[in-house]
């Protein structure tokens, strides 16, 4: 809790957004792509429990996002006008990809569970493929569970924890730099303005506050494997984020959905994670489309943060120990930020970007659109995806003052904002 403090002021304070005039393609790419990669291992270890399953949880999910994503399926429903049944034509493949792959899957693993063609002996290669290895787990959840803050006794804190999560905090930020900009581009969206990202940021630092405050074991920040779902599903509507945020918020109450969700078998969640990751890592080297990558500096730079970002967390993972200084805070700060592959690499693409000479075209800064700046090119469209939710930015932040409120679209950026243009004759336009 006193951790997420910091990430709150960073954010609301606009800091994050002034640091953004000097983040471009080659830092971003690095670090997008190092959320995936030093995943590897991860991924490969649950899909490693039973090989046949994770293959076959992929292959649905390839299946229905690539190749039958442009086939519609006839959907029933009941006209009360005409009062008779009906079909129309939905794209359930295209929406539904991740979801279908996972369902069949875990359908398969639960028939050969109680079919005990999976070995029951916990040695035995292929045994995490059954839903029961967690059965336990649904019997012990209790049906009704509200939780709140305080459940689990007073909150304690200590300087070595918060130096600690600080250094959590501050890779976390990083990485969510790295999935704004990822969801931005998977979703056609233009590049998350400055008060964008400073909105994201603070309301990551209340939700870390808020998950202290209720013990929930773990903060809150952006998850980069819904990043890959999206770029799976094509899915990017913020009314169906918000849907499902409060479904969530709903099925959380209840102690028995929520276990129902852990018997999902380890090798489907991780035939999944070769889905997820792999698009990740995809999304943050087409970044580097908007950089000149004939110029031999931005190769450097970019192979330089990628391969130094997983290396770096390798080396201190098996050598903390030559890391120690006698100082338990500081050990902390240095030992989880040189073991978040992210950080290591967006800081030294941060770092070598911006000292290293190149022009702005070379770099792709001139193609890399923040449209906070004098240039207003797709202004309407910035407005429109990134105005404050429910039509409040439209309503009250209409005042020129509000300029300088780090998190608020500056009023040019309002959608529906009207302005005069006048050409050489004295002719005066009004766009609204």
């Amino acid at each position: 809790m006193v951790a997420s403090c910091f990430q709150i002021i960073v954010g609301f304070s606009g800091l994050i957004g002034f640091l953004m005039r000097f983040i471009g393609p080659l830092t971003i790419a690095p670090t997008i792509t190092l959320i995936a990669l030093p995943l590897f291992q991860s991924a490969g270890n649950d899909a490693g429990t039973h090989w046949g399953i994770s293959i076959m949880t992929t292959f649905f999910i390839v299946l229905f996002s690539q190749y039958l994503r442009n086939i519609p399926l006839p959907i029933p429903y009941y006209s009360k006008s005409n009062r008779k049944w009906q079909f129309s034509r939905s794209y359930i493949f295209q929406i539904f990809p991740v979801l279908l792959g996972i369902s069949i899957s875990w359908l398969i693993c639960y028939i050969l569970t109680i079919t005990n063609v999976l070995p029951s002996k916990p040695e035995t290669y292929g045994y995490f493929a059954r839903t029961d290895v967690k059965g336990n787990v649904l019997s012990r959840a209790p049906w009704f569970r509200f939780p709140y803050p305080g459940q689990w006794g007073v909150p304690t804190v200590s300087l070595e924890g918060v130096f600690g999560l600080l250094a959590g905090v501050i890779s976390s930020m990083v990485e969510s730099v790295g999935d704004y900009h990822a969801c931005a581009r998977l979703s056609g969206a233009p590049p998350p303005p400055k008060h964008a990202i400073n909105r994201g940021i603070g309301i990551e630092g209340i939700g870390c506050l808020l998950a202290g405050a209720w013990g929930t074991g773990n903060g809150t920040t952006s998850y980069s494997e819904n990043v890959g779902a999206l770029g799976i599903t094509r899915v990017g509507s913020r009314m169906v984020i918000i849907t499902g945020g409060i479904l969530m918020l709903l099925l959380g109450m209840f102690g028995k959905i929520g276990a129902v969700f852990a018997t999902i078998p380890t090798p489907v969640i991780g035939g999944m994670f070769l889905v997820m990751f792999g698009v990740i890592s995809a999304v943050g080297m087409s970044n580097l489309q908007y950089a000149d990558m004939n110029s031999s500096r931005n190769i450097f730079i970019v192979g330089f943060s990628i391969f130094c970002g997983l290396t770096v967390p390798n080396w201190v993972n098996n050598n903390a120990a030559l890391l120690e200084t006698g100082i338990v805070q500081l050990d902390q700060v240095i030992l989880v930020l040189l073991t978040t592959g992210m950080f290591v690499g967006g800081f030294l693409g941060f770092f070598l970007d911006n000292t290293i000479p190149g022009t702005k075209e070379e770099r792709g800064i001139a193609a890399w659109n923040y449209v906070d700046g004098d240039d207003e090119t797709n202004c309407s469209d910035v407005a429109e995806v990134y105005d404050l939710p429910f039509g409040i930015g439209t309503k009250f932040c209409t005042s020129s003052w509000l300029r300088y409120v780090p998190f608020c679209p500056k009023p040019r950026d309002l959608p529906f904002a009207t302005r005069q243009n006048s050409d050489q004759n004295g002719y005066i336009e009004t766009i609204h």
